[in-house]
């Protein structure tokens, strides 16, 4: 309070802010200590280079968890070759797993997804993928972990 004036923050700085602290804490709290690959991806919105990452190829069938807080993010039967040198799936594994924002980085408009739970940036939507969505959510290895759903064993990516 000043001069009796009560300045509140501004709501949106502020969830950004908590949202912020909260990938923090996540990821203080992780299991395990994060590749340089992984904090550059998960914490400040980087991008592997294509073709490099592990879960590429993987053809195991499971779930695919962020990284950074264990949450669920992609089951293995909607993960599809697109070519384009990212793990590519055509839909989350819940209508609230991944979180969208616009991105007009890099001098062009296209759509961040980030871990609806802890924040962390999993890559990008694009609206070239096949049906029955015609979404293509470009994730990089680095921001994920896979169980397999037979034996139970984590894959870092």
């Amino acid at each position: 309070m000043f001069d009796g004036i009560l300045f509140l923050p501004n709501p949106i700085h502020s969830t950004q802010a908590a949202e912020h602290n909260m990938a923090k804490e996540n990821l203080s709290q992780s299991p395990h200590q994060l590749t340089e690959m992984q904090r550059y991806v998960t914490q400040e919105r980087g991008t592997e280079p294509p073709f490099s990452g592990r879960l590429l190829h993987n053809r195991q069938e499971g779930i695919y968890h962020c990284l950074c807080c264990n949450s669920p993010l992609f089951y293995s039967d909607s993960k599809y070759d697109s070519g384009c040198g990212w793990p590519s799936f055509f839909r989350p594994y819940s209508a609230d797993a991944i979180r969208c924002l616009d991105d007009d980085s890099h001098h062009m408009h296209r759509i961040e997804i980030r871990c609806a739970q802890c924040d962390a940036h999993l890559g990008h939507l694009f609206p070239d993928g096949p049906q029955p969505s015609g979404e293509r959510y470009c994730v990089n290895s680095a921001a994920l972990h896979f169980c397999a759903g037979e034996d139970g064993r984590w894959t870092l990516g």
